[in-house]
């Protein structure tokens, strides 16, 4: 049952920003958008408590909801993807599958950057969204986001596993991309390998059903890079 709390735009340990803020990591793929925040909290309570009370204090009664299944542990959904056997590909391999075994490009990224540029006959359904209601806990959130620079907040897309099941059957042979990809291949700098929107999207697709998910390696930058085919709905 989800818990009904007072939410403060300060940083304790009942409260934080990072908590009002679930999809900020996985919708920035870039880590530099993820390293802001995260310079913000290593400033300590001290620091931040002192910014937040320089005019910028919400409190209000808001009603957190329970946790999604893409707001699992990046550790849980790795194992759970590597469990499954979810295989990464590279552009040019996730071009090949596309042309010569019916391969279904699954672009989980905003729907004006698909419009701006994807691969042809890539299917769109984003697994995050702009923020739509105004309920407290949203309006925290909004704040939150503000708080960071953020001015066009997200959130995950309810919709999507229903969007994805109207398009695609649970045996379709799927690539999920997203701008950068991460990566689920452990190393040095990233020993439980790297979370991204595309990951998140085939985990909720497995836990789903989906039995061929497979995950574009560097994302659809890899993809522009590499100069391969792409079109444009602008």
């Amino acid at each position: 049952m989800a818990a009904f709390t007072p939410i403060a735009l300060q940083y304790s340990s009942t409260s934080s920003l990072h908590s009002l803020l679930p999809s900020l990591e996985a919708t920035r793929d870039h880590s530099s958008w993820w390293g802001k925040v995260r310079s913000y909290k290593s400033a300590g309570k001290r620091s931040l408590q002192q910014n937040v009370t320089r005019g910028f204090t919400i409190q209000s009664a808001a009603t957190k909801p329970a946790k999604s299944p893409a707001e699992e542990d990046w550790k849980v959904k790795r194992e759970y993807l590597v469990q499954k056997r979810v295989r990464s590909v590279d552009a040019k391999e996730a071009l090949r599958l596309q042309k010569e075994n019916n391969f279904v490009i699954l672009d989980v990224r905003p729907e004006a950057e698909f419009k701006e540029a994807h691969p042809p006959d890539a299917i769109n359904v984003q697994i995050y969204r702009l923020i739509k209601e105004w309920t407290a806990w949203d309006i925290a959130r909004r704040a939150a986001f503000a708080f960071f620079g953020i001015f066009s907040g997200t959130e995950e897309n309810p919709e999507f596993i229903q969007s994805v099941e109207a398009k695609l059957d649970k045996n379709a042979k799927i690539i999920v991309a997203c701008s950068a990809g991460g990566t689920l291949k452990p190393s040095q700098n990233l020993p439980e390998g790297q979370q991204s929107r595309s990951l998140i999207a085939a985990y909720l697709l497995v836990l789903n059903g989906y039995t061929n998910v497979f995950h574009l390696e560097g994302g659809l930058y890899s993809w522009f890079k590499e100069d391969l085919p792409s079109v444009s709905e602008e």
